[in-house]
């Protein structure tokens, strides 16, 4: 075989690679004037060689991250140095519709894309390689395993009857915010909330209907709840709560409005009405208080006393 005979053979080789290649190859001239349009292009974009060579890449696909993408490439014929775009910085540069079955939930293909420099034999960079990777798989997945991890960590924040914080949760953000009062003088108030004879409750109708006084004894407090503040529920039929940027009197105000509503409030269940009362302990923070420990201990001595008292009624901590 001659010399010549060889050298085409390699270029025929090379030639039917790049066109069956399961990557997107792209090459442009200095003016982004397309140069090579591989078979993995043609099929995502439905546009073929023949009728895209030469043409401008951005003239071509308007819907091209246009001045971004230049930038990129300035940067590759200037510095003569590969650059690579991550899908997690990027979703796709060229928008194909995604075909791969197993990640169906996808609209679009995730793709990991290269700049590459290409210089002619005297070391100038002439053309720049676009050099696109179908990475749909791979980003579907990661995104599948944070968004589960996203919904393990909420479920181990919340109630699961309530769906307000656990008690676990909620001490988290009582912590700081007495650490936050602590380096910044910042006034918060702790509600401590229980529902009165809940044990009747559970006696006359069941613990279904005790379940259901719960979660309705809920829902009106996170109606009433501003979104800087954090209830949870503390254990059985007792709720807390912290009030930030709340003085003790304004949490009076909080406590009283929604201690009334839940008396007028009622429970339908299996045909019958349950009504129920509240009694609230209010104790915010003053200089006195060392640690969030006593901070909770006054919310729960004041809460006591509205339970000595004859509940139904909201009690502060003097």
């Amino acid at each position: 075989m001659s010399n010549d005979q060889s050298a085409m053979n390699e270029l025929h080789w090379l030639i039917d690679m790049v066109q069956t290649i399961e990557v997107g190859l792209v090459v442009l001239d200095r003016d982004y004037n397309i140069q090579l349009w591989n078979g993995f292009m043609e099929n995502h974009s439905g546009v073929s060689p023949n009728s895209i060579k030469g043409g401008n890449l951005f003239e071509k696909f308007p819907d091209l991250p246009g001045d971004w993408l230049k930038q990129k490439m300035e940067s590759v014929f200037l510095l003569k140095n590969r650059t690579f775009i991550s899908w997690e910085q990027r979703p796709y540069v060229f928008k194909f519709k995604n075909y791969r079955p197993v990640t169906g939930r996808a609209d679009f293909m995730f793709q990991n894309v290269t700049l590459l420099p290409l210089a002619s034999l005297t070391g100038e960079i002439t053309h720049i390689s676009i050099i696109v990777y179908d990475v749909t798989d791979i980003a579907v997945n990661k995104l599948q395993l944070k968004s589960a991890n996203e919904q393990l960590e909420e479920l181990s924040q919340t109630d699961g009857l309530t769906q307000l914080h656990n008690r676990r949760y909620w001490q988290i953000c009582m912590e700081k915010e007495f650490e936050r009062h602590s380096r910044y003088g910042d006034t918060s108030t702790l509600v401590m909330i229980d529902i009165d004879h809940f044990k009747q409750v559970n006696d006359k109708y069941g613990h279904p209907a005790g379940d259901k006084v719960i979660q309705h004894i809920a829902y009106l407090l996170k109606q009433s709840l501003r979104e800087t503040d954090c209830a949870g529920r503390y254990g059985g039929e007792e709720f807390a709560v912290v009030l930030s940027k709340t003085t003790a009197e304004e949490a009076l105000h909080f406590t009283e409005r929604l201690r009334k509503r839940i008396e007028e409030s009622e429970i339908a269940f299996e045909n019958r009405l349950i009504k129920v009362t509240v009694s609230l302990g209010i104790n915010d923070l003053s200089e006195q208080l060392d640690n969030s420990s006593n901070w909770l201990s006054g919310a729960d001595k004041a809460l006591y006393i509205a339970k000595q008292q004859g509940r139904n009624k909201s009690i502060v901590f003097k």
